[in-house]
């Protein structure tokens, strides 16, 4: 395939994040580069030429507005919204924050040197600097998810020691674990690690197997698997919340018509003493629309049972206590909050999974080949991710559709 970059120039930019030299004939980008500029060379004569790589730079410079413009709603939605300042979105703040981030410091460079047809022309202090950006700002975003499930698994587990409204010690701790520990990973860059003999300055890229091989388990293959966990465990609490509100809610029924068949046996009301209070008093948490009022609200004498509606000789009082009404209230958010937080990481496991096998595959084994359509494909995609989180949110959560319609609509208007 004609690459359209000059002889002595085969190993460009590497495309994105953690690209290790396994392959002599360089980077993604290069790959990248090669079939954008075919595929232009084959639609008309201006796509390509001069060696300059225009599908590439309108794409990102469309991606760059795209990530910049939703993860800056996002962050202006939760700063702006009373109904949005809770702690589960002061994360996603902290994720759109990365995202925003990598839009501005890391894909200009990127697209740039794609523009060159993936030649870095820069000095290779520039390039360790994007390269110490770049796997910061994903590893970011990879334990930001990961720090957002940590926060919901507290949150369904010990609900009534959850402050929802507030950052506390814990979750403050949390945050700001998630972006030391990101430095951490993409450190050894700024410490030289990139500095080899022979270094090539045409290429941009991590020149170190076992750095990539390091930096991808620490920022990918361990954070994962820590979140699935998480987030079943979230499923399975509030299934068996679910179980027993129910299993709670039939008994109390169950009791209701026991009461009701005993008071169609009792005699006459005339041969009857006066009303007594109420003998038969439980408690019970249910939201149940169908047969009891919800929980938002005190429930009293659900069940009464008497000859006429003014004598009732046994009655269910229903009048739950703080706790339990508080319980059932943030057992109810979760759910919410579990319809679009599995999208979330679902996107992006989508996006980056491909991205680092094949990424550890091309640095590990010498010997094995790896498309180049398939390796930009995957590229691209891990970056695509930064824009969706934006568009999931607007989707699935009705506080961040309405102030984004507002936004919008102002902007228009």
């Amino acid at each position: 395939m004609n690459t359209g970059v000059p002889p002595g120039l085969e190993s460009p930019l590497s495309a994105g994040l953690w690209l290790g030299p396994g392959r002599s004939d360089g980077g993604a980008a290069a790959e990248m580069a090669a079939n954008l500029s075919s595929a232009g060379a084959g639609a008309g004569p201006g796509a390509g030429a001069g060696g300059h790589n225009v599908p590439a730079l309108v794409f990102g410079v469309l991606l760059i507005v795209v990530i910049s413009c939703g993860n800056l709603l996002v962050c202006l939605s939760v700063l702006t919204e009373r109904a949005l300042k809770t702690t589960t979105n002061y994360f996603i703040v902290s994720l759109a924050v990365a995202d925003l981030m990598l839009a501005v410091l890391v894909l200009p460079l990127f697209v740039y040197s794609e523009f060159q047809d993936g030649v870095w022309t820069l000095s290779t202090t520039t390039c360790d600097g994007l390269m110490t950006m770049d796997v910061m700002l994903c590893t970011a975003s990879i334990f930001n998810l990961c720090a957002i499930s940590i926060d919901r698994f507290i949150a369904v587990l010990i609900p009534l020691n959850y402050n929802r409204k507030h950052v506390d010690l814990r979750q403050a701790v949390l945050l700001s674990a998630t972006w030391i520990l990101a430095l951490a990973v993409a450190s050894p860059i700024m410490f030289g690690i990139n500095n080899v003999p022979g270094r090539d300055p045409s290429e941009c890229k991590l020149e170190n197997d076992d750095y990539v091989l390091y930096s991808s388990v620490c920022s990918f293959f361990i954070p994962c698997p820590i979140m699935l966990l998480l987030y079943c465990g979230m499923f399975r609490g509030l299934r068996r919340w679910e179980e027993a509100r129910k299993a709670k809610l039939k008994s109390s029924i169950q009791a209701c018509r026991k009461l009701q068949e005993a008071a169609a046996s009792l005699p006459p009301l005339a041969s009857l003493p006066p009303p007594l209070p109420p003998i038969i008093e439980r408690e019970l948490t249910a939201d149940e629309p169908s047969t009891l009022p919800s929980t938002e609200q005190p429930l009293h004498s659900v069940c009464k049972v008497g000859l006429v509606p003014s004598v009732s000789f046994a009655e269910i009082k229903f009048n739950p206590d703080p706790h339990r009404r508080k319980r059932a209230k943030i057992n109810s958010r979760e759910r919410k909050a579990m319809k679009v937080l599995p999208v979330v990481v679902g996107a992006f496991l989508f996006c980056w999974t491909p991205f680092f096998v094949l990424h550890i595959m091309r640095a590990q084994c010498q010997d094995c080949s790896v498309p180049p359509a398939l390796m930009s494909v995957v590229t691209w995609l891990g970056y695509v991710n930064s824009a969706l989180n934006p568009v999931i949110y607007t989707v699935f959560n009705t506080e961040f559709r309405n102030f984004f319609k507002k936004v919008l609509h102002s902007c228009c208007s």
